[in-house]
């Protein structure tokens, strides 16, 4: 088995993100990260799901929600050819004594301090997955204290685009 991107155009209506996981979750699959948001057409939502799986069955379950009315477009991102990033937001112990040591590493990793409280610093990363849990694994002696991690988000590289195509253009309903 090995870690698949999906990056998944669909409009932007209520409903649409829970028809595209309940189509991963009847066929088995569990989603190791999931991440939606507005495309530049405010009528369109990209929604990157990360699986890991076996090609076969992810062909099987992509021709599935090419089927669903409201999905435009699917890419799968392959590691070469895409930027993936995600959000960290970690809560370290920082007593007095190791506060400075705290600050060399949040600098290190190129991540920011966004909260400072007596006894803890909240830190503010953003990059791949590898460099979070190397940034989570010289803050653990420190003791963390709490921690959130979005999704992954993914473009693919250069001058390629995956969105919309222009012609959509959806009508309002008359109740807009």
């Amino acid at each position: 088995m090995s870690k698949h991107t999906l990056s998944v155009l669909v409009e932007n209506k209520p409903g649409v993100l829970a028809r595209v996981a309940g189509l991963f979750s009847r066929r088995g699959f569990n989603i190791d990260s999931l991440a939606v948001g507005e495309t530049e057409h405010p009528e369109v939502s990209r929604i990157t799901i990360v699986v890991n799986c076996d090609v076969h069955p992810l062909e099987h379950v992509t021709k599935q929600l090419n089927k669903l009315v409201n999905v435009i477009k699917i890419v799968e991102l392959g590691a070469p050819d895409s930027v993936e990033r995600q959000l960290l937001l970690v809560k370290v112990r920082a007593e007095a004594t190791q506060r400075s040591q705290v600050l060399e590493t949040v600098q290190l990793f190129r991540a920011k301090v966004v909260d400072v409280a007596v006894d803890a610093v909240t830190i503010e990363a953003t990059g791949s997955a590898d460099k979070l849990q190397a940034l989570l694994k010289v803050l653990e002696p420190f003791g963390i204290k709490e921690m959130v991690q979005s999704g992954v988000v993914a473009l693919s590289r250069g001058s390629r685009a995956i969105s919309a195509p222009p012609t959509l253009r959806l009508i309002p309903t008359a109740a807009a």
